[in-house]
């Protein structure tokens, strides 16, 4: 395998094992020696590719968190005819997702920015562009929706988006401890009702 690429899929191993680390214990509750001994990895081995846990850090959310995030909540609303069923089989798939993975500690973004708020500004700063991404991603959507006729013209469309992604951020960390089955059907439920309340009226059945 050439150097370049043996070097790259090391470097990715030891990324998936961290974030695996950092969120199931948090990042400031894992070491480097923690990281390594998940690893079998010498500290020479870890500085080769990394100059510190934080630089460490960062490249786990440029390289996966990024797209973790786009990949479920981004990328499947994006050039939809109907903004509302995309985002509720978009929410659907990701809630059912989590229902069924055992090793569930709530949605890792709002997690990291919520555990380096006030303490590292550069990481909080890297992850708060995830969110705006994600923030501006709506309500592109929503302004596309209200051209199209879907969403009703008076809807402010960045206060849709700040409503989705706050209560998205809520059912996930409800859905840690409580029953997930009921929890996602009751916030699917509701959030139907939400988006039939601003549609078009000629849409609502």
């Amino acid at each position: 395998m050439d150097k370049n690429l043996k070097r790259m899929a090391t470097m990715h191993r030891m990324q998936v094992k961290g974030l695996e680390l950092f969120y199931q214990n948090g990042y400031y509750n894992t070491s480097v020696d923690d990281i390594l001994k998940s690893l079998s990895l010498s500290k020479g081995a870890f500085y080769h590719h990394f100059q510190s846990k934080e630089d460490f850090f960062i490249s786990i959310i440029q390289n996966l968190i990024v797209q973790k995030v786009y990949a479920v909540l981004i990328e499947p609303v994006e050039k939809c005819d109907n903004p509302f069923r995309a985002i509720e089989s978009c929410f659907e798939n990701a809630l059912e997702t989590a229902e069924h993975n055992n090793m569930d500690f709530g949605f890792i973004l709002s997690n990291f920015m919520t555990e380096f708020n006030r303490r590292n500004p550069e990481i909080s700063k890297y992850l708060k562009d995830i969110y705006k991404v994600w923030e501006v991603n709506l309500v592109s959507i929503f302004q596309k929706a209200k051209t199209d006729g879907y969403l009703e013209r008076h809807v402010d469309s960045e206060a849709v988006a700040t409503y989705l992604i706050s209560s998205y951020i809520g059912i996930r960390t409800l859905m840690v401890e409580g029953n997930c089955k009921a929890l996602r059907y009751q916030y699917m439920q509701q959030l139907k009702a939400y988006f039939k309340s601003i549609e078009q009226s000629n849409l609502v059945s």
